[in-house]
Formats: structure tokens, C-alpha cells, sequence
């Protein structure tokens, strides 16, 4: 999130006592920065080292650590909040940037400095009871190492805190004091409404999840207030004004969001990602990659798609699978011409259209809270993440029938075999990350340190490039891009309670039972209900709230339970990653790097082919479970 500096209003003197009055500001940020930074690189380097030693310690010396899971996910919330600070200084919280960049550049101004007040509205709103909650999880004393909870809770306050200093700092020194007045009172004026109109509100019932979750979130979005920030105004207003639940609850459901230890996943497949580029190992890679496919017309949007597929489940996370191909594979598709917008928006498709290859923890989620046999489905989750594949194939195949490739000279078999000898390490880490999730080396949050390790050791004595000095910077670009993710699941997560505490599921599922029509009625309805879900919802919630209430009318229905399965997940796939709600969506670009309003209109293109591909599964239920 940038603030454009507009200027001063006056003549070159005030100018030159503007800048050098703003200097020592801008030696503040950095040393704040440099405080703030250092101990997240550290962190993320803590938890390699921690989870990949509990894998040897358990695996190598069968003495498995016992407090291991437990520090790494004490030092994960602070990894995740100061990583969520660098975020907020650096501005690369993911927004909309749709409407704001076809605004004026006083305007745009404007509008950027009113996203920054409206973020640090919601900060200073959760500042104090962050504080309490921090204080209460003091009672609490964590079961392996015998400390107080509150050492690993400090973190909420002290990260809000810093992006709170970080928010004044940007105002004061990129940002023009009538601007900063305006939009204060702008944001103050639409708060002070909201509050006043709390009678009103009270009295709407479940009214207020459309106006608060689909209004205000919307309007924040594309006001351009980051998404995370968008989604934390919403559902604290929506606590505040509408329930009496106490806002120490918010604060205790994004540490949940934040802090579940599977999401940990998520910095160390950056990392990762950062790491095979460096290493030359992704060079390797995508050069014989492009030697195979590379004269097809969109050659390597066919392999983004394989690898996706491939990696998808490793680690639990669709944020960490994205984060493990795009660093690969991204590079050499914007050399080759591919636009930025279309890449996130393919990466986004690929990203729901893998939710069913085991081992996804939305299947094994589904499993347990069903009683659905999980082999089940994980074998019938296969085919229908190949018929969405072959839909996002034929897409690709359609828009990319004309490209130029008269530049590009097929490789010769020879040319071929040399490439593939060369990166055959490389095409190996994929398979040695899933063979130890199979094996039960390790945990789904554990394989990305051995992929660490393996690509260090691949680099160091095979490619011979490790470049020592880019370690720090990695380190911490990996903690920036893991906070601004997390936080977003965070506050997502607090939307996700309010959703579940306002009894719309039981409401929802009492009135899909109701519905005339059978089976056909009741897939279709429930297709759309789950694409709007999925956009507010993650996976996982969402079924530990629906599945036991919908599973059973899907039975009554005449529906099979994986292929009921299959079609909730990949409906919810298709929510997750659609904008301008999709939690995912914003994910994607944030991992690829890219501004969201690039690919809003790609996107469209590969969600009706997953859409289409969603309805094949859902009328041939053989895709589901031909092989049962």
C-alpha cells in the first residue's frame, strides 16, 4: 500500500524545510525497520532449524522432541505479526487497486491515506483488548515447556502496536496534512455513523451479515483499504454494533487463524521458493521444462497447471502450494511474454482446482467430521481435479491458439537430454517432499524444512551457486509475504466465527432440506451456497460447520457421500479464489507479487472453466467414485 507524496503546495523553501524536517523521520522508519526486521529473518531461520531437527530427532534417532511443535508454534504468532508490520511499512498488504488506480493523482492520494487511517482505526479499535487478551492467556501454562502462554500471546499486542507506529510514521512523512485531516474525520465521521445507528441495527438480525460482510467489506476493497484491515472493520463492527460479544473474542479467533501450526507451512514454502530460484536449481528446471513444451503455444502454462497438481497436498496449505511453483515458474513466463494479471489469475484456477488430491486436509477434515471413509476419498478426490485440469487446458489452449513462438527454436532430443540430466535434482524435490508426507517421515508442516535442506545441499554441491549475502534478505521477505497472508486468514477467520455465532448454518442447512426438487435441487443449491461460503469461509471451517449438518440431507437425497464431498469442496475451492471476496485470490497475488486488479479480468475466464468443470463432476457422479 503506497501513499503518493503529491508534493508540497508552495515554493521551493518550504520544499527544502519540509524534506529535511521529514529527514529524521525517514531515519526513525529505517531504524524501527531494522528492529523489527532482524529478529523476524531470525525467526523464520528458528523455525527451520526447530522443525527440521524434530524430524531427525523422531525420524533418524526414534527420540522424538516433545516441545518442539510447541515452541514453533510459540515463535509462529511472532513470526506472523512482525512479519504483518514489515507488511504495513513496506505497504505490501494486499489491496484492491482496481477503482483507486482510475482516479485522479489527487484523488489516489487521498483515497491511499484514508486506506492507512481506516487500518489504523481498526488497530487502535483492537489495541487494548489484545492487551487483555495477552494478559488472560497468563493463567494458561503451555503443556511441554512449562511457560506461560502469555510469552507466545504477547505477540498480537506488540505486532499491533508496531504496525500502529509504522501507520503515524507514513502519515506524518509521505503524507499531506490537509490529506491526513480529511480522511481522519472521513473515516470518523463513517464510524461515528455506524455507532450511532447501533439501535437500528440490533434490530435487523441476520440483515447485518449482508451489511456487514458484503457491504462493508465490499466498499472497503475497493475503497482500497487493505483486505485484511477491510475484513477486520467488518467483522469488529459486526460484533460491536450488532451482538455483546466482548472484542477480546476477535482477538482470540485471529490468533487461532493465525497460529494454527499447519499454516506454518506457509513462510517455509516461501522460503523454499526463494531458496530454488536462488540456488539455480529453478533455472534448471523451467530450462527443461521449456526444452519439452516449450514450442507449444503456452507451453508452460500447461506445466503450471502439472505442477500444481503435483504439489498440491504436500503441505496442507493451498497458499504454501502456490508459494512452492510460482518463484519457479514465473520468472521464465514473464520473460517469455506471459502478463503478470494472467499468471496470478491461472495460479489462483490451479489453486481451486487441486482442493480434492489427497492428502488435502479439507478431505481428512471431512472425514472426521462425517464419518466418510477418508480412503474413500482420497481416492475418489483424483479424477475430478483431472477433468477441472482439462478445462483450465482447454482455456489455455484457446487464448493462447495465436501466440508468436517463430522466435522460439524447438530443442533437439540431444538438447533435451542434456537439460533433463542437468535438472534432474531439481524435477526430484517434488517427489522427495511427497515421498516423506507418505512415508510418515514427516508432518505436512515438517516437509518443507527437508525440501529446504535438500535444495541448500543441491546448491552448495551440485549447481554450486549459494549466494550467503541474499540469505538475509530472503529471510526477511519471507516473514513481510507470510504476515500479510496470515493476517488476512486471521481476520478471516473472525468473520468466519461471527458467521457461525449468528446461526445462519442451521438456518441454511434447515432450508436446503425443505427444498423441492431431490437431488438435482439440492447439488445445485448447494453448488451456489458453497461458492458463497467458500469466499468467506477457508475450507476447513466451513466443513467442521456445514458437514455434519448437510451430509446427512445429502444421504436422505439419494446424493453419494464422496461425490457430495467433492462437489462442496470444489464449489468452496471456487469462492475461495474468486474476487473480490476470495481469500485465496489475494493470497495468489500477493505470492506472485502481483497488484490484485491485474487479474480481475482473466480471472473470470478460468473461474467459468472450473465452474463448467464443477458441473460435469456434479452430473457424472462415475468422476467421484468409478473407483470406489
Amino acid at each position: 500500500m503506497q501513499i503518493a507524496d503529491t508534493g508540497p503546495a508552495h515554493g521551493s523553501g518550504e520544499a527544502i524545510a519540509l524534506a529535511s524536517g521529514r529527514g529524521w523521520l525517514d531515519a526513525v522508519d529505517r531504524a524501527f525497520g531494522t528492529m523489527v526486521e532482524i529478529p523476524a529473518a531470525l525467526l523464520v531461520a528458528a523455525e527451520i532449524v526447530i522443525l527440521f531437527v524434530g524430524v531427525v530427532a523422531r525420524y533418524g534417532l526414534h527420540s522424538p522432541l516433545i516441545w518442539s511443535d510447541e515452541l514453533a508454534s510459540i515463535l509462529f504468532l511472532w513470526l506472523a505479526m512482525l512479519g504483518a508490520a514489515i507488511a504495513f511499512r513496506r505497504g505490501e498488504h494486499m489491496r484492491m487497486t482496481a477503482l483507486v488506480a482510475r482516479a485522479t493523482p489527487v484523488q489516489r492520494a487521498f483515497l491511499d491515506v484514508v486506506g492507512t487511517c481506516a487500518a489504523l482505526a481498526f488497530l487502535l479499535l483492537i489495541a487494548w483488548p489484545a492487551y487483555d487478551y495477552a494478559y488472560e492467556e497468563s493463567y494458561i501454562t503451555t503443556p511441554a515447556l512449562q511457560i506461560a502462554n502469555s510469552f507466545r500471546a504477547a505477540a498480537l499486542p506488540i505486532g499491533i502496536a508496531l504496525m500502529v507506529l509504522f501507520a503515524l510514521l507514513r502519515l506524518v512523512r509521505v503524507g499531506r496534512l490537509r490529506d491526513v485531516v480529511a480522511a481522519a474525520a472521513t473515516v470518523a465521521v463513517i464510524m461515528g455513523a455506524f455507532w450511532f445507528a447501533e439501535p437500528w441495527l440490533r434490530q435487523l438480525g441476520n440483515l447485518n451479515l449482508i451489511i456487514f460482510f458484503v457491504g462493508v467489506v465490499g466498499i472497503c476493497v475497493f475503497a482500497g483499504i487493505p483486505i485484511a484491515f477491510a475484513f477486520g472493520l467488518s467483522i469488529f463492527g459486526y460484533l460491536v454494533l450488532t451482538t455483546r460479544t466482548p472484542v477480546q473474542v476477535l482477538v482470540g479467533r485471529m490468533d487461532e487463524g493465525m497460529s494454527h501450526l499447519i499454516l506454518l507451512s506457509v513462510p517455509l514454502f516461501v522460503f523454499l521458493g526463494l531458496l530454488i530460484e536462488m540456488t539455480g536449481m529453478a533455472r534448471a528446471m523451467v530450462s527443461f521444462l521449456a526444452s519439452l513444451l516449450g514450442h507449444v503455444r503456452g507451453g508452460l502454462h500447461y506445466v503450471l497447471l502439472g505442477a500444481m497438481y503435483l504439489v498440491s497436498g504436500i503441505s496442507g496449505s493451498k497458499a504454501a502450494d502456490m508459494a512452492a511453483v510460482a518463484p519457479v515458474l514465473f520468472p521464465e513466463m514473464k520473460a517469455r511474454g506471459a502478463k503478470p494479471g494472467d499468471l496470478v489469475a491461472l495460479l489462483s484456477a490451479t489453486g481451486a482446482q487441486t482442493e480434492t488430491i489427497p492428502p488435502s486436509l479439507v478431505l481428512i477434515t471431512i472425514g472426521s467430521v462425517t464419518g466418510v471413509s477418508i480412503a474413500a476419498l482420497f481416492t475418489g478426490g483424483l479424477l475430478p481435479g483431472v477433468v477441472l485440469a482439462l478445462m483450465l487446458s482447454a482455456l489455455v489452449w484457446w487464448r493462447y491458439r495465436h501466440e508468436d513462438l517463430r522466435h522460439v527454436k524447438r530443442a533437439t532430443a540431444g538438447e533435451i537430454g542434456r537439460s533433463f540430466v542437468i535438472a534432474l535434482p531439481a524435477i526430484a524435490l517434488p517427489f522427495v517432499i511427497r515421498a516423506a508426507v507418505v512415508e510418515g517421515v514427516a508432518t505436512a508442516t515438517e516437509v518443507s524444512t527437508i525440501g529446504i535442506v535438500y535444495a541448500a545441499l543441491a546448491g552448495l554441491l551440485i549447481y554450486r551457486r549459494f549466494d550467503w549475502r541474499r540469505l538475509k534478505p530472503m529471510l526477511i521477505d519471507t516473514a513481510c509475504l507470510s504476515g500479510a497472508i496470515l493476517l488476512i486468514i486471521g481476520t478471516a477467520t473472525g468473520m468466519a466465527w461471527g458467521l457461525t455465532q449468528s446461526g445462519f448454518s442451521r438456518s441454511l442447512a434447515a432450508t436446503m432440506a425443505a427444498l423441492p426438487g431431490g437431488s438435482v435441487t439440492f447439488i445445485a443449491v448447494s453448488i451456489v451456497a458453497f461458492i458463497i461460503l467458500g469466499s468467506v469461509l477457508e475450507g476447513i471451517p466451513a466443513i467442521v460447520l456445514f458437514g455434519p449438518l448437510l451430509f446427512p440431507i445429502a444421504r436422505q437425497v439419494g446424493v453419494h457421500e464422496v461425490h457430495y464431498a467433492m462437489i462442496v469442496i470444489l464449489a468452496m475451492g471456487i469462492g475461495l479464489f474468486a474476487p473480490p471476496f476470495g481469500v485465496g485470490y489475494y493470497a495468489a497475488c500477493a505470492i506472485g507479487r502481483v497488484d490484485p486488479a491485474e487479474g480481475i479480468r482473466p480471472i473470470w475466464g478460468y473461474m467459468l472453466a472450473l465452474f463448467l468443470g464443477l458441473i460435469i463432476v456434479a452430473a457424472i457422479p462415475w468422476i467421484s467414485i468409478g473407483f470406489l
